[in-house]
Protein backbone atom coordinates (compact mmCIF):
# COMPACT_ATOMS: atom_id res chain seq x y z
CA UNK A 1 0.00 0.00 0.00
CA UNK A 2 1.26 3.24 -1.23
CA UNK A 3 0.34 7.34 -0.73
CA UNK A 4 -1.33 6.80 -4.46
CA UNK A 5 -3.47 4.04 -3.49
CA UNK A 6 -4.43 4.01 -0.04
CA UNK A 7 -6.59 2.05 2.16
CA UNK A 8 -10.00 1.95 1.02
CA UNK A 9 -13.12 2.19 4.15
CA UNK A 10 -11.50 4.40 6.47
CA UNK A 11 -13.62 7.14 5.71
CA UNK A 12 -15.99 7.52 8.54
CA UNK A 13 -13.37 6.54 10.90
CA UNK A 14 -11.57 8.81 13.53
CA UNK A 15 -7.92 8.42 15.47
CA UNK A 16 -7.27 10.55 18.37
CA UNK A 17 -3.57 10.95 19.40
CA UNK A 18 -2.21 12.33 22.66
CA UNK A 19 0.70 13.84 23.02
CA UNK A 20 2.93 16.40 25.17
CA UNK A 21 4.62 19.01 23.30
CA UNK A 22 4.75 20.17 19.64
CA UNK A 23 6.93 17.76 17.75
CA UNK A 24 6.06 14.77 19.37
CA UNK A 25 3.07 13.62 17.06
CA UNK A 26 5.64 13.91 14.11
CA UNK A 27 8.42 12.54 15.72
CA UNK A 28 6.51 8.97 17.18
CA UNK A 29 4.31 8.40 14.67
CA UNK A 30 3.99 11.33 11.76
CA UNK A 31 4.21 8.26 9.10
CA UNK A 32 1.25 6.83 10.48
CA UNK A 33 -0.88 10.01 10.80
CA UNK A 34 -0.20 10.93 7.62
CA UNK A 35 -1.07 7.48 6.06
CA UNK A 36 -4.14 7.53 8.31
CA UNK A 37 -5.28 10.67 6.60
CA UNK A 38 -4.78 9.80 3.32
CA UNK A 39 -6.60 6.61 3.62
CA UNK A 40 -9.69 8.97 4.80
CA UNK A 41 -9.69 8.95 8.38
CA UNK A 42 -10.25 11.88 10.35
CA UNK A 43 -7.37 12.50 12.60
CA UNK A 44 -7.35 14.81 15.88
CA UNK A 45 -4.62 15.44 17.82
CA UNK A 46 -4.36 16.70 21.46
CA UNK A 47 -1.18 18.32 22.56
CA UNK A 48 -1.07 18.98 26.53
CA UNK A 49 1.46 21.80 26.63
CA UNK A 50 2.44 24.61 24.13
CA UNK A 51 6.05 23.62 24.69
CA UNK A 52 7.09 26.73 26.15
CA UNK A 53 10.42 25.09 27.55
CA UNK A 54 11.38 23.60 24.80
CA UNK A 55 15.03 24.39 22.66
CA UNK A 56 15.66 27.15 20.37
CA UNK A 57 17.60 26.37 17.51
CA UNK A 58 17.64 29.90 16.16
CA UNK A 59 16.78 32.77 18.26
CA UNK A 60 15.42 35.13 15.10
CA UNK A 61 12.50 32.46 14.72
CA UNK A 62 11.05 33.90 17.68
CA UNK A 63 10.95 38.12 17.01
CA UNK A 64 8.56 39.40 19.29
CA UNK A 65 7.02 36.36 20.31
CA UNK A 66 7.26 33.66 23.20
CA UNK A 67 8.43 30.13 22.80
CA UNK A 68 4.84 28.86 23.40
CA UNK A 69 3.45 30.87 21.16
CA UNK A 70 5.79 30.23 18.37
CA UNK A 71 5.79 26.77 18.73
CA UNK A 72 1.90 26.48 18.65
CA UNK A 73 2.32 27.88 14.98
CA UNK A 74 4.98 25.50 14.15
CA UNK A 75 2.48 22.68 15.43
CA UNK A 76 -0.43 23.99 13.41
CA UNK A 77 1.79 24.36 10.26
CA UNK A 78 3.44 20.59 10.95
CA UNK A 79 -0.54 19.30 11.71
CA UNK A 80 -1.52 20.39 8.25
CA UNK A 81 1.38 18.71 6.49
CA UNK A 82 0.58 15.66 7.77
CA UNK A 83 -3.30 15.65 7.11
CA UNK A 84 -4.32 15.82 10.55
CA UNK A 85 -7.94 17.06 11.30
CA UNK A 86 -8.78 18.80 14.40
CA UNK A 87 -5.51 20.07 16.83
CA UNK A 88 -6.73 20.36 20.55
CA UNK A 89 -3.76 22.23 22.32
CA UNK A 90 -4.04 22.19 25.97
CA UNK A 91 -2.35 25.12 28.42
CA UNK A 92 -0.74 22.67 31.10
CA UNK A 93 3.00 23.78 32.33
CA UNK A 94 5.47 22.53 29.63
CA UNK A 95 7.97 20.19 31.88
CA UNK A 96 5.05 19.24 34.77
CA UNK A 97 3.01 17.05 33.30
CA UNK A 98 3.17 14.31 35.42
CA UNK A 99 2.10 16.20 38.50
CA UNK A 100 0.04 19.71 37.54
CA UNK A 101 -3.06 19.65 36.72
CA UNK A 102 -3.61 16.18 36.77
CA UNK A 103 -7.39 16.00 36.88
CA UNK A 104 -8.04 18.54 34.33
CA UNK A 105 -5.70 16.82 31.67
CA UNK A 106 -7.47 13.59 32.60
CA UNK A 107 -11.05 15.36 31.75
CA UNK A 108 -9.91 16.97 28.76
CA UNK A 109 -8.64 13.87 27.66
CA UNK A 110 -11.98 11.97 28.60
CA UNK A 111 -13.93 15.15 26.93
CA UNK A 112 -12.07 14.33 23.47
CA UNK A 113 -13.05 10.73 23.52
CA UNK A 114 -17.05 11.30 24.25
CA UNK A 115 -16.91 14.40 21.86
CA UNK A 116 -14.98 12.43 18.67
CA UNK A 117 -15.49 9.13 19.46
CA UNK A 118 -12.31 7.70 17.82
CA UNK A 119 -11.84 3.85 16.76
CA UNK A 120 -8.66 3.82 18.35
CA UNK A 121 -6.31 6.11 21.02
CA UNK A 122 -2.21 6.41 20.17
CA UNK A 123 -0.13 7.73 22.79
CA UNK A 124 3.21 7.25 24.69
CA UNK A 125 4.19 4.00 25.72
CA UNK A 126 5.37 3.46 29.70
CA UNK A 127 8.91 4.66 28.81
CA UNK A 128 8.07 8.16 27.22
CA UNK A 129 10.06 6.99 24.17
CA UNK A 130 13.09 7.88 26.70
CA UNK A 131 11.91 8.20 30.10
CA UNK A 132 10.75 12.12 29.26
CA UNK A 133 8.26 12.46 32.53
CA UNK A 134 6.03 14.92 30.24
CA UNK A 135 5.63 11.53 28.32
CA UNK A 136 5.14 9.30 31.17
CA UNK A 137 2.48 11.76 32.59
CA UNK A 138 0.50 11.86 29.04
CA UNK A 139 0.82 7.96 28.96
CA UNK A 140 -0.78 7.64 32.66
CA UNK A 141 -3.08 10.38 31.84
CA UNK A 142 -4.24 8.67 28.37
CA UNK A 143 -4.34 5.44 29.76
CA UNK A 144 -6.24 6.11 32.80
CA UNK A 145 -8.92 8.22 30.44
CA UNK A 146 -9.05 5.29 28.15
CA UNK A 147 -9.66 2.75 30.95
CA UNK A 148 -12.26 4.88 32.14
CA UNK A 149 -15.11 3.85 29.00
CA UNK A 150 -14.80 0.04 30.82
CA UNK A 151 -15.72 -2.14 28.13
CA UNK A 152 -16.96 0.99 25.52
CA UNK A 153 -13.39 2.07 25.75
CA UNK A 154 -11.69 2.84 22.12
CA UNK A 155 -9.02 0.46 21.59
CA UNK A 156 -5.15 1.83 23.44
CA UNK A 157 -2.06 1.74 21.41
CA UNK A 158 1.33 2.86 22.58
CA UNK A 159 3.57 4.18 20.10
CA UNK A 160 7.76 3.47 20.61
CA UNK A 161 11.17 3.75 19.37
CA UNK A 162 13.15 0.59 18.91
CA UNK A 163 16.32 0.74 21.21
CA UNK A 164 19.47 1.76 18.91
CA UNK A 165 17.18 3.29 15.87
CA UNK A 166 18.25 6.99 16.63
CA UNK A 167 22.17 5.91 16.41
CA UNK A 168 21.67 4.59 13.48
CA UNK A 169 19.81 8.11 12.19
CA UNK A 170 23.16 9.59 13.61
CA UNK A 171 25.24 7.21 12.24
CA UNK A 172 23.56 8.37 8.42
CA UNK A 173 23.90 11.86 9.05
CA UNK A 174 27.63 11.76 9.36
CA UNK A 175 28.15 9.95 13.06
CA UNK A 176 30.81 11.78 14.71
CA UNK A 177 31.68 14.41 12.31
CA UNK A 178 27.91 15.62 13.18
CA UNK A 179 28.53 19.55 14.94
CA UNK A 180 25.29 17.75 16.96
CA UNK A 181 24.77 13.98 17.57
CA UNK A 182 21.82 14.64 19.94
CA UNK A 183 18.07 15.16 19.37
CA UNK A 184 17.39 17.75 21.32
CA UNK A 185 20.01 17.38 23.68
CA UNK A 186 19.03 13.93 24.44
CA UNK A 187 21.39 11.07 23.35
CA UNK A 188 20.54 8.97 20.86
CA UNK A 189 20.92 5.83 23.11
CA UNK A 190 18.12 7.09 25.41
CA UNK A 191 15.69 6.43 23.07
CA UNK A 192 14.10 3.02 22.94
CA UNK A 193 16.54 2.25 26.22
CA UNK A 194 13.74 0.38 28.08
CA UNK A 195 10.91 -0.29 25.44
CA UNK A 196 9.07 -2.78 25.37
CA UNK A 197 8.62 -5.32 22.10
CA UNK A 198 6.28 -4.03 19.77
CA UNK A 199 3.34 -6.10 18.57
CA UNK A 200 2.88 -4.85 15.21
CA UNK A 201 4.97 -2.34 12.90
CA UNK A 202 2.83 -0.04 10.22
CA UNK A 203 4.80 0.42 6.79
CA UNK A 204 5.33 4.02 6.48
CA UNK A 205 7.89 4.45 3.85
CA UNK A 206 6.03 6.27 1.37
CA UNK A 207 5.33 8.73 3.70
CA UNK A 208 8.30 9.27 5.29
CA UNK A 209 8.94 12.55 3.31
CA UNK A 210 5.73 13.77 5.09
CA UNK A 211 6.94 12.72 8.03
CA UNK A 212 10.28 14.80 7.58
CA UNK A 213 8.42 17.92 6.34
CA UNK A 214 6.60 17.80 9.56
CA UNK A 215 9.06 17.74 11.52
CA UNK A 216 10.92 20.46 9.43
CA UNK A 217 8.07 22.41 10.55
CA UNK A 218 9.49 22.59 14.27
CA UNK A 219 11.72 25.16 13.01
CA UNK A 220 12.81 26.02 16.42
CA UNK A 221 13.57 22.25 17.49
CA UNK A 222 15.34 21.36 14.15
CA UNK A 223 18.25 23.49 13.18
CA UNK A 224 20.16 22.61 10.33
CA UNK A 225 22.83 20.30 12.33
CA UNK A 226 19.94 18.21 13.55
CA UNK A 227 20.04 14.84 12.57
CA UNK A 228 17.36 14.41 10.53
CA UNK A 229 17.94 17.51 9.03
CA UNK A 230 21.08 15.53 7.82
CA UNK A 231 19.25 12.32 5.83
CA UNK A 232 18.43 12.13 3.00
CA UNK A 233 15.19 10.39 1.62
CA UNK A 234 16.70 6.87 0.91
CA UNK A 235 17.87 6.67 4.24
CA UNK A 236 14.68 8.05 6.68
CA UNK A 237 12.82 5.55 4.06
CA UNK A 238 15.40 2.67 5.67
CA UNK A 239 15.33 4.16 9.09
CA UNK A 240 12.33 5.81 9.15
CA UNK A 241 9.54 3.23 7.70
CA UNK A 242 8.23 1.33 10.02
CA UNK A 243 6.52 2.61 12.83
CA UNK A 244 6.30 0.77 15.69
CA UNK A 245 3.49 -0.25 18.38
CA UNK A 246 1.87 -2.01 21.41
CA UNK A 247 -1.65 -2.45 22.14
CA UNK A 248 -2.64 -1.69 25.34
CA UNK A 249 -4.14 -3.93 27.77
CA UNK A 250 -7.73 -2.68 28.51
CA UNK A 251 -10.75 -3.81 28.28
CA UNK A 252 -11.86 -3.00 25.06
CA UNK A 253 -11.82 -6.00 22.68
CA UNK A 254 -12.35 -4.74 19.36
CA UNK A 255 -9.99 -3.28 17.15
CA UNK A 256 -9.39 -0.41 14.81
CA UNK A 257 -8.38 0.21 11.82
CA UNK A 258 -4.80 1.32 13.29
CA UNK A 259 -4.16 -2.28 13.16
CA UNK A 260 -5.67 -3.33 9.82
CA UNK A 261 -2.98 -0.93 8.23
CA UNK A 262 -0.66 -2.89 10.67
CA UNK A 263 1.99 -6.30 10.32
CA UNK A 264 2.05 -8.46 13.28
CA UNK A 265 5.71 -8.62 14.97
CA UNK A 266 6.38 -12.38 16.07
CA UNK A 267 6.34 -12.95 19.81
CA UNK A 268 9.73 -13.77 20.73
Amino acid sequence: MDAAHPEPGFSGHTILAVFAHPDDESLACGGTLARLADAGARVVLLCASRGEKGSVSDESLLASRDLARVRTDELREAARTLGIADVLICDHPDGDLRWADVPQLHDEIVEAIVRYQPDGVITFAEDGLYWHLDHVGVHERTYTAVRSFGADAPPLYYVTIPKGLMRDVVEAAGGSALKDTKFWGIDADAFGEAAKPPTFVIDVRAWVSRKLAALSCHKTQMGPSHPFARIDNDQAQELLGLEHFRRAPTESRWNSIIERMGQPVPIA
